[in-house]
C-alpha cells in the first residue's frame, strides 16, 4: 500500500509541474484594451500565434493592432524550432503537436482532418496505457461482489485495527483480481495536458482556427457561431459531444457503483459539465473531444469482449 500512495504522489507531483509550467495562450488586444475579434466569425484572436494567418479579414485585423507577421513563418513551413526556445511547455508538447498537425495538413489539404488524424495516432500511441484503465473497470466489477462484502462487513467500524484490517483484506481481494488503482487512473493524468496542449495548438495555429469544416468554423466557440453567426450547425456538434462523452463515461463505469452509492450520478454530472465547457471551447476542439470519445468507446467495448477479462 505505502508503495502505492507513493506512485500517487509522484503522480500528482508530476501534474502539478506541468500545469505550473504550463504556457498560456494570449488573447489580442488593441489600444483600448479590448479583445480584438475576427469581423467575419466574431472569434477572438490569439495574439502569441505560431505561423501566419491566411485569412485577408485576420491579417487586416493582426496589422490594425501592431503585430508584424513577417516575424512569423508561413504555416505550411513550421518547424518545431520556429520561434525559438519559449518555455519547456511548449518545446515539449505545443510546437511538436503544432508541427505534426501542420505536417499531416500537407497531405489531407486539410486542418481539421489532420487534427482527427493526429488525434487518432496519440490514441493509438496510449493504447497500452489506456487499455489498463478500461481493463481496471472490467476487473473491478469482478470483484464487486467480495468487495461488498468486505464493506458491510466493517461497517460502522471507525476503530484503528478495523480500518488496518479492511485495508488488508482489501489489499488481498485486488491481488487475487490483478488490481491496479494507479493503473486505473492513468490515463487521467495524461489527458490533461493533452487537452490543454491541443487547446493551446488549436489557438495558436491560424491554419487550424481559420479553417471551416462541415460548415463549421474551427476557431469559432458555439457559443459565438450560434450568436454571431446563427449556425445551428454548432447545436449538432454540442450534441455529439454529449452523447459521446456520456457513452465514454459509461463504459468506464464499474458495477461496484450500486444504487446507493453516492458517485452512481457522476456520468451524469460530468457529462453535463462538458456540454456546457464545450459551448465555450472552440469547435476544433470540440472535434478532438469527440474523437477522442469514439475511440474510447470502441476501446472499450472491444476490451470487454477481450479473453483478457474472463
Amino acid at each position: 500500500m505505502k508503495s502505492q500512495k507513493n506512485k500517487r504522489k509522484l503522480l500528482i507531483v508530476f501534474m502539478l509541474v506541468l500545469l505550473f509550467t504550463t504556457g498560456c495562450t494570449k488573447t489580442l488586444k488593441g489600444e483600448d484594451k479590448k479583445v480584438v475579434t475576427n469581423p467575419e466569425t466574431g472569434q477572438s484572436l490569439t495574439e502569441n500565434i505560431l505561423c501566419q494567418p491566411e485569412n485577408e479579414e485576420t491579417i487586416k485585423a493582426y496589422e490594425e493592432n501592431g503585430v508584424d507577421l513577417s516575424e512569423y513563418p508561413k504555416c505550411s513551413e513550421f518547424k518545431i524550432t520556429s520561434g525559438g526556445y519559449e518555455g519547456l511547455w511548449d518545446s515539449i508538447f505545443i510546437k511538436p503537436l503544432a508541427f505534426v498537425i501542420l505536417w499531416f495538413t500537407k497531405y489531407v489539404k486539410s486542418a481539421a482532418l489532420a487534427l482527427i488524424i493526429t488525434s487518432l495516432i496519440i490514441r493509438l500511441i496510449a493504447y497500452p496505457i489506456t487499455k489498463k484503465t478500461a481493463l481496471q473497470s472490467e476487473l473491478l466489477n469482478k470483484a464487486k461482489p467480495e468487495l461488498d462484502r468486505l464493506e458491510k462487513k466493517y461497517a460502522n467500524k471507525t476503530d484503528q485495527e478495523s480500518i488496518m484490517r479492511k485495508s488488508q483484506e482489501m489489499t488481498m481481494i485486488y491481488k487475487k483480481y490483478n488490481i491496479n488503482p494507479i493503473s486505473g487512473c492513468l490515463y487521467g493524468f495524461i489527458q490533461l495536458p493533452l487537452f490543454i496542449a491541443f487547446l493551446e495548438a488549436i489557438n495558436r495555429v491560424p491554419a487550424l482556427f481559420e479553417e471551416t469544416f462541415l460548415g463549421l468554423q474551427l476557431g469559432t466557440t458555439p457559443s459565438v457561431g450560434l450568436l454571431n453567426q446563427g449556425n445551428w450547425l454548432y447545436i449538432i456538434l454540442i450534441i455529439l459531444v454529449g452523447i459521446t462523452t456520456y457513452f465514454s463515461f459509461r463504459l468506464n463505469k464499474t458495477t461496484a457503483q450500486a444504487d446507493n452509492d453516492p458517485m452512481k450520478n457522476m456520468t451524469t454530472i460530468m457529462t453535463i459539465m462538458i456540454i456546457v465547457m464545450a459551448f465555450f471551447m472552440p469547435a476544433a476542439l470540440c472535434i478532438y473531444w469527440i474523437t477522442t470519445n469514439l475511440f474510447t468507446v470502441v476501446q472499450n467495448l472491444i476490451v470487454k469482449r477481450s479473453k483478457e477479462v474472463c
